[in-house]
């Protein structure tokens, strides 16, 4: 009986819980400059990718500098007139016998904006004097080659349409032809210091 009581109040001895402690070692100065310069490339490659998908693959709004310009007929000049201005294209439309141009209103020299001189029945650059003719060829000045051109696309009104875009800007003959519609792309820039004769003799 004693010794049942005596079992009773003794009193059990647990082992002590053992803690398990883990260290991590913090990154070294040396280790936390590569994760810093890591960083810094994926975001400078992430950046230029960008840049390049923006200039690479540009949308410009109908209408706008850079995209196309759509008209109807009513703005080409007849054979021989002044060329018709269209500042928001920053272009100049050019009717001469040898067909239809569209020529971009910046001088080839220093990119100044020529005006059409009626008097002299030329373009004239007001800042360095360059010269240029109805379709754009160079007569004289610090210019080192004629007026750039913008491809055209002209729509007749049977439904026929020709364009110089691959023609190096070559003017398209129209005369006796009913126009529906004339699509000028200033996202195409011609530059050339020779021009042919016109379309039709590519």
């Amino acid at each position: 009986m004693a010794t049942a009581t005596q079992n009773q109040g003794a009193v059990v001895k647990r082992a002590p819980k053992q803690q398990v402690v883990v260290e991590v070692d913090a990154p070294s100065r040396r280790e936390f400059l590569y994760y810093i310069w890591g960083a810094s490339m994926l975001l400078l490659l992430g950046e230029g990718t960008a840049a390049f998908i923006w200039f690479a693959l540009p949308r410009f709004k109908e209408g706008e500098f850079g995209g196309v310009f759509p008209f109807g007929p009513d703005v080409v000049p007849s054979v021989g007139d002044a060329p018709q201005q269209q500042p928001a294209g920053r272009f100049w439309i050019s009717n001469t016998e040898n067909g239809l141009m569209v020529l971009f209103g910046v001088c080839t020299h220093l990119g100044c904006l020529p005006k059409w001189v009626g008097v002299n029945n030329r373009f004239e650059c007001p800042c360095h004097g360059s010269k240029f003719e109805l379709d754009g060829t160079y007569i004289a000045g610090p210019a080192p080659r004629r007026l750039d051109r913008f491809g055209v696309t002209v729509v007749f009104a049977d439904g026929t349409s020709i364009s110089n875009a691959g023609a190096l800007g070559a003017p398209i003959p129209i005369q006796g032809r009913e126009i529906a519609e004339i699509r000028v792309d200033t996202g195409n820039r011609i530059i050339d210091a020779s021009l042919p004769t016109s379309v039709d003799s590519v």
